[in-house]
């Protein structure tokens, strides 16, 4: 992920906003019982993307990298509509409790912008995603960068015909969603009559996009790294942001890693695991590879 790419990651302030005040509501309407479900993963699963991940002889580098991670983001699913058996394909192939987190097609997000042009892909994109069953975790809409608060009008009717059973979660690229707060009420308070998740995009250049309010019991982070010691710095914030939320009520953390060194997602994703374990008392397993 480019979006939000700086040249001198040392001179960026990566310090986290404090909560916004409806968040603390939020959890308000949440069952705080201490537990949390944690999926996190990488962008990508390919061996050029991640180098020196698989060991060597591995052909078919899903199966392995689902015994290594619970969970993918699914950004191969922007670019095309994959058929249904590829879907099915791909939960055959991985393990017990592995989840997949789609990104919507870019004809819906992008070329049709919400728009009711985009019921069909809507309705093929949902054909196929079904077909992961209980390893579908929660779809996702990246909206373009140019898609402004002037658009709000298409949130409500899209959101309408996206089947209730199935989780989705948004994030907005604008500034215009975040810098007025009058707007950004309105469009937190569409997300929470749908039951909708705001995503907060955490990545060097673009800190105008990330805010910390839930709109639901799940905090979805696609965090951009700088390659440095500065994302471990990064990650221990989040973790104590986490850490907080637990003790409020949080039930659901997806954190999905994206780098521009792609080798390196592997071990920012473990170092996440190996603190949770310690902090939020997760279980997960730490990748084999990288112990």
């Amino acid at each position: 992920m480019k979006f939000g790419k700086v040249d001198n990651p040392e001179l960026v302030d990566f310090t986290l906003p404090p909560d916004h005040f409806e968040t603390k509501r939020v959890f308000n309407n949440c069952t705080v019982n201490g537990k949390i479900n944690l999926y996190i993963g990488c962008a990508k699963w390919s061996k050029t993307e991640l180098k020196d991940f698989y060991p060597k002889g591995t052909k078919d580098e899903l199966p392995y990298y689902s015994t290594q991670f619970n969970a993918i983001e699914l950004n191969a699913s922007f670019y095309r509509i994959f058929p249904p058996e590829q879907f099915k394909l791909w939960k055959e192939k991985t393990t017990k409790g592995f989840k997949f987190f789609p990104k919507l097609v870019q004809n819906i997000s992008h070329f049709k912008r919400l728009s009711e042009d985009a019921q069909p892909y809507l309705d093929q994109f949902l054909a196929s995603v079904i077909q992961l069953e209980e390893k579908l975790g929660m779809c996702f809409l990246q909206m373009p960068h140019n898609f402004a608060p002037k658009s709000i009008d298409r949130l409500e009717p899209f959101l309408q015909k996206f089947p209730e059973d199935i989780p989705i979660a948004i994030e907005f690229r604008h500034k215009g969603w975040f810098e007025d707060p009058k707007v950004f009420t309105a469009l937190c308070d569409i997300l929470e009559a749908f039951k909708v998740t705001l995503i907060m995009t955490d990545s060097p250049g673009r800190r105008d996009v990330l805010s910390m309010r839930l709109t639901t019991n799940t905090a979805f982070i696609r965090f951009n790294s700088v390659n440095t010691e500065q994302d471990k710095v990064r990650l221990d914030q989040w973790m104590y942001k986490f850490e907080t939320w637990q003790k409020q009520g949080l039930q659901n953390i997806y954190l999905f890693i994206h780098q521009k060194i792609n080798e390196d997602h592997p071990l920012l994703a473990a170092y996440v695991i190996n603190q949770a374990n310690k902090k939020l008392g997760t279980q997960l397993s730490v990748p084999t590879m990288l112990t």
